[in-house]
């Protein structure tokens, strides 16, 4: 499970998926030829040689107009977009795997078209090569197929869709992550477990590296072995540099190889969606304070971020949080790892939308409506931190608007920001 894992999280770099298609495409160019010279002489394509040459001619020089055509497209509007909305979530979109392999197949085809070209007539012959042709005409038929998935992939970059992809890989680790509210009774959250001091810490070294992800079984397998218990100091999504500790172990009965506690941690240069719910939130918040600034100036988009983030809040508030104690066969506690509480989502959700957005009326209107719809939806112990940011909504709306008649406005329940009006605060 963990080899795949770390299968799953592994990049090629961006130029290894088209090298390896240049590479088959060149092999495939000048073995298939001379396979079909020697073991099929007599298999020969209807083409004829002025025919497979003008196709053969178009394919490749059409292909590597086509290459260059598509990826001057899709640059231009990854940059383009990554100025309206975040450059990390950009970043999911084009660095796809779809990317890499549209360019490996449009070179493949351009390469094989010109190796195939060589064979045509060869040596007089007058023949077509049958393997040749119909290998040529299935790698346009993949271009074609290719160029059709990238550009549903340069459409993911339009607001909505980023939103809703957004979105969904937030609620896919929520789902997995947090179990519901009333499936088991609530652990004890980990600050409060006792500390001494500790029999071991593992620090971090080298360059600062975010903490993607957290081998929770090995953990709970080697603090059993010692028999003692292990604290993650660094949460999943936290930036971790030279000296700072990753982990402590308590009451252990003797030491834990420090490369099994290093390999039960995934370090990499970016967060991911990987039990990190936060970081969802975090994209979305980022594309509703990007579209709050005055460069931009557009609160509709703060307004659908805020649809997301309130679905994400939702979810969340229906699930047990308390999810930071873990515990061996026999039932003792053997990991403890900070995980965020409900108090802190709210915070990262509300927070910089309410200070950026606080004179936007339809921003306004639609957290009153999100605030509400919280407390009518979750259960009343969440009420306390909803109440919280309901009364810090109230008081910014106070501030920032001096006209009763905006106040007045400002202060209305609207789920469109400016559309269907439910109840005045």
């Amino acid at each position: 499970m963990r080899m795949l894992r770390k299968l799953r999280r592994a990049r090629l770099g961006p130029w290894l998926i088209p090298l390896v298609y240049a590479v088959a495409a060149i092999s495939a160019g000048l073995l298939f030829p001379r396979f079909e010279h020697r073991f099929l002489p007599h298999v020969a394509s209807d083409l004829t040689v002025n025919s497979a040459i003008a196709i053969y001619s178009s394919i490749a020089s059409g292909m590597m107009a086509l290459t260059g055509i598509v990826f001057s497209l899709a640059f231009v509007m990854v940059q383009f977009s990554a100025t309206a909305y975040s450059p990390r979530l950009v970043l999911w979109i084009a660095r796809a795997p779809v990317l890499s392999h549209a360019i490996g197949i449009f070179s493949a085809t351009f390469l094989y078209a010109i190796s195939a070209l060589a064979w045509v007539d060869r040596g007089g012959s007058g023949k077509v090569p049958f393997l040749s042709a119909l290998s040529v005409v299935l790698l346009l038929i993949a271009s074609v197929g290719m160029f059709i998935a990238l550009t549903h992939r340069i459409g993911m970059l339009q607001i909505n869709r980023m939103l809703i992809f957004t979105g969904d890989k937030g609620r896919g680790v929520i789902e997995t992550l947090y179990p519901p509210i009333g499936s088991s009774p609530a652990t004890t959250q980990p600050d409060s477990y006792p500390r001494s001091f500790p029999a071991q810490t593992l620090l971090h070294r080298g360059r600062p590296l975010s903490l993607e992800a957290i081998e929770l079984e090995q953990l709970v397998r080697l603090a059993s072995g010692c028999e003692g218990r292990i604290d993650v100091v660094a949460a999943v999504g936290d930036t971790v540099m030279e000296g700072m500790p990753l982990l402590h172990v308590f009451d252990a009965q003797q030491r834990v190889a420090e490369q099994e506690l290093r390999d039960a941690l995934e370090l990499g240069a970016e967060r991911t969606f990987e039990q990190d719910p936060k970081y969802a939130i975090r994209l979305l918040v980022d594309i509703a304070i990007k579209a709050l600034s005055p460069a931009i100036n557009d609160p509709t988009t703060a307004v659908q971020a805020l649809d997301q983030i309130g679905d994400l809040l939702l979810r969340l508030g229906g699930r047990r949080l308390e999810v930071g104690a873990f515990r061996d066969d026999s039932g003792r506690v053997r990991l403890v790892i900070p995980f965020p509480s409900w108090d802190d989502f709210l915070h990262l959700g509300f927070e910089e939308i309410l200070a950026y957005g606080a004179k936007s009326v339809q921003v306004m209107r639609r957290m009153n409506a999100l605030v509400a719809d919280l407390s009518t939806v979750l259960a009343v112990e969440r009420h306390a931190g909803i109440k919280y940011w309901q009364e810090r909504l109230h008081a910014s709306i106070s501030r920032s608007f001096e006209d009763a008649e905006e106040k007045h406005s400002a202060s209305l329940q609207d789920c469109q920001g400016l559309g269907i009006t439910r109840n005045a605060a």
